[in-house]
């Protein structure tokens, strides 16, 4: 009934497996990816035709941790899961940042990656397994993706790299002075896509050979998605990058010396208004049928680059006039606010940043109920955007991350 396929290696002192063809068989992509007992679906789907005026590529991803994935009833009244906690919302970043750039150029239409713990044995950590089922599932669903990419997970104790650590050694890792990294690194066959890490007193030697070895332990993983997808893969949707060549040419005669001069304003607020101004005398010169071409933005946004990084390589300096050996202007001050326990007003250029301390006891300490266990977090670090900080009119969100 089924059409499966399934590759299998030893990866470290584990066995990582990628399967595919037996569930969600209607996603474009889908494979289920096993490390030691730890399994993650990764699912695919992405729309054959483009939004009309669609402008951006809307990716979107979202990474679940369900509790029975490790035999856990959650906590609270609802004994249910509710919205995404701070652990899944900085996973499903964690899958977006290598695989976005690798889209084809031009392809704008609407992509949704779907990664859920299935199984957790608590010593394999899911968000690595999540990075490379979502990379097999989108190198197998026929987008044009330009993948595939690998993960891994690397800790570095008395002098040693360690490939993908156990959970336990990494909870609370300022807490344990023998494991001195949280490195984790995604990347192509050629390139490192990404990396993030936790580290504590460590050389740049020993960071940018943990990198590399990083990169090295990937390459298996990469290959098992190759191999995967010479089996399994979908036929390559077709897609042809849009030619706007024209358009382009239409837009740069129009507005380059216009936009160049706004550009070329120091001060940010003058330099917006400015751009503003340009993009509408171009649309001004332009016909009916160039203002309704999907491919306006697009076009408009090439001038902008050519234009901000061709000044930077042809002349050496920033938009706000810096040499690239520059940095901005940095002022600290503290003791802002007369009842808090701490404040602190750090400006760098025009970013501002107003910090807040509070202090409390071990009775204001923080229960996280996770996957592998319930543990306590006595640093929340509580992060707001607000619309006015950019000089902007919107909806007023909110990010809290808390560690």
């Amino acid at each position: 009934m089924f059409k499966e396929f399934k590759k299998t290696m030893t990866w470290g002192e584990e066995t990582l497996t990628l399967e595919t063809g037996k569930v969600a068989r209607q996603a474009d992509g889908t494979v289920i990816a096993t490390l030691g007992e730890t399994s993650v679906m990764a699912n695919v789907t992405f729309a054959k035709e483009m939004k009309e005026g669609q402008d951006f590529f809307p990716l979107t991803v979202h990474y679940q941790e369900k509790y029975y994935a490790a035999g856990k009833i959650p906590g609270g009244f609802f004994k249910r899961e509710a919205r995404p906690s701070e652990k899944e919302t900085l996973t499903a970043r964690l899958i977006d940042r290598p695989m976005r750039p690798l889209f084809a150029e031009g392809f704008k239409h609407e992509v949704l990656v779907m990664c859920t713990v299935l199984s957790h044995d608590l010593v394999n950590d899911p968000d690595i397994v999540a990075l490379i089922a979502a990379s097999a599932a989108l190198t197998i669903s026929g987008v044009p993706f330009m993948g595939p990419v690998g993960a891994a997970r690397i800790g570095y104790v008395d002098g040693e790299y360690v490939l993908n650590p156990e959970v336990e050694d990494m909870d609370q890792l300022r807490m344990n002075p023998e494991q001195r990294l949280d490195l984790i690194v995604a990347g192509t066959k050629d390139a490192v896509m990404m990396v993030e890490s936790e580290a504590y007193e460590l050389t740049e030697e020993e960071m940018l050979g943990a990198v590399n070895f990083a990169h090295e332990q990937i390459q298996p993983v990469i290959d098992l998605i190759i191999d995967l997808a010479e089996d399994a893969a979908n036929e390559p949707f077709d897609f042809k990058a849009p030619d706007y060549s024209d358009l382009f040419g239409s837009v740069k005669k129009a507005g380059e010396k216009n936009m160049r001069d706004a550009f070329a304003l120091k001060d940010k607020q003058e330099r917006v208004s400015a751009v503003s101004e340009a993009r509408e005398t171009i649309k001004n010169s332009l016909s009916e049928e160039q203002l309704a071409d999907p491919n306006l933005g697009s076009a408009m946004k090439k001038l902008e680059a050519s234009i901000l990084r061709g000044d930077v390589v042809k002349t050496g300096k920033r938009i706000d006039g810096r040499k690239t050996t520059d940095v901005r202007d940095i002022v600290c001050e503290t003791g802002l606010l007369p009842r808090t326990h701490g404040s602190a007003l750090f400006t760098r250029g025009e970013t501002q940043g107003l910090v807040v301390t509070t202090l409390g006891t071990g009775d204001d300490e923080q229960i996280i109920d996770a996957l592998h266990s319930n543990s306590r977090s006595n640093f929340l670090l509580h992060y707001n955007f607000p619309p006015y900080s950019v000089g902007e009119v919107g909806r007023v969100g909110h990010l809290a991350e808390e560690k």
